[in-house]
């Protein structure tokens, strides 16, 4: 094991993180007020946490010297995705304390385990099945039935990695393209539901056990990619509370210091033809880190999920997840980045841009926060 430094950290404190996204940027930023650096580990040259950190180790992550040294240079490793082989992170476990653990990281990596692991908490997801080659595929389509959607087990986010099958997808056509993707890996088949509302959670749990989570906000997706978050969601006090129970559960059950967000999906209530008691209530994904939902806390909350993130990671006490306004949260997606001009002259709306100098279609580019006195969101 290695040797553990003292928690909490003492300002002046490094704290490495594995991946330069736009997600180690904020973290870094939010690092910087209560005296800790931030030294970035990524294979990316100028990466946008890179622009507002100490240092940076610009190497594969499977450059074991590379890794070696960077252990050697920090106080406490995390990351801000959960595509970081969780092997490196497993590495530099021996050498460094890593938070959260790096199985959390194993679990939160493949769809498999991460839904065997959730519904052996008895908590719900959407029907799946694990599927290894086409004539598998036939078979458990016949069983959910049309629409359904094949995904790879590994690498997939933002919509890629995953095929959906229609009623008329050829579904040897699907396999190759879902088996070229996973390289060999199985792949997971999920039953369609009806939807009537899509919700996350975002959970910060500190290495006291304590935990604090924001409240439930709603979620809108444009091409598989978030385009806004609604904080809060429009949920009864029973539903917000339920997922807010499961969120604190799962991070319990992976003893995760750090942060959780948790996607989940509300089923239609065939009663009333949208959310509704009946309406079931389904976990999707898992990330064990910060999340483009809880984007909107930057300026909404007393202490961001960013902060939060930090505070668990460096064990000092969790700040307050409580908002002190409601917020909507709107990505700015591929050329939507050019509108800055127009948001910086609206003073209700703060802009967050993440520093990335190619647009691309699809690519997140930042964000807009628009903020509205508590109880006062518009319903739309």
């Amino acid at each position: 094991m290695p040797e553990q430094p003292s928690f909490p950290l003492a300002p002046g404190s490094t704290i490495g993180i594995m991946g330069g996204g736009q997600l180690g940027r904020m973290t870094a930023l939010a690092a910087a007020p209560l005296g800790y650096r931030c030294h970035i580990f990524t294979p990316e040259i100028n990466s946008p946490a890179e622009m507002v950190s100490a240092a940076v180790t610009v190497a594969d992550y499977s450059d074991i010297e590379a890794l070696e040294s960077f252990a050697d240079d920090v106080d406490v490793v995390t990351f801000e995705f959960e595509n970081v082989p969780f092997e490196c992170v497993q590495a530099l476990a021996e050498r460094v304390a890593v938070r959260p653990g790096w199985d959390c990281l194993r679990i939160s990596q493949d769809r498999l385990v991460e839904k065997d692991f959730i519904n052996g908490l008895g908590i719900p997801t959407t029907p799946y099945r694990a599927v290894r080659n086409a004539d598998e595929l036939a078979i458990v389509v016949e069983e959910f039935g049309r629409p359904a959607v094949l995904k790879t087990t590994r690498l997939g986010y933002d919509g890629k990695g995953q095929v959906v099958i229609g009623t008329d997808t050829d579904l040897n056509a699907a396999w190759d393209t879902i088996a070229s993707a996973a390289g060999g890996d199985a792949a997971i088949l999920e039953a369609f539901v009806d939807l009537a509302m899509e919700i996350s959670v975002v959970v910060a749990r500190g290495d006291d056990n304590n935990w604090a989570a924001f409240p439930p906000v709603e979620n809108r997706h444009v091409n598989h990619i978030l385009d806004v978050t609604r904080a809060p969601a429009r949920l009864p006090d029973k539903t917000s509370d339920a997922a807010v129970r499961a969120a604190s559960a799962i991070a319990d059950e992976m003893n995760l210091i750090g942060l959780l967000a948790v996607e989940m999906f509300l089923t239609v209530d065939e009663g009333t033809g949208g959310l509704g008691p009946n309406s079931d209530l389904l976990v999707n994904e898992i990330a064990p880190r910060p999340h483009n939902s809880g984007h909107w806390t930057m300026d909404a909350c007393i202490s961001s999920q960013f902060d939060q993130f930090v505070r668990a990671v460096a064990g000092l006490p969790l700040g307050s997840a409580t908002p002190h306004h409601d917020a909507i949260m709107k990505n700015l997606i591929g050329d939507d980045v050019d509108k800055w001009r127009d948001v910086i002259r609206n003073p209700d709306e703060v802009l967050h841009l993440y520093g990335k100098t190619e647009t691309r279609p699809g690519r997140k580019m930042g964000h807009v926060n628009r903020l509205f006195p508590l109880g006062q969101l518009p319903n739309k």
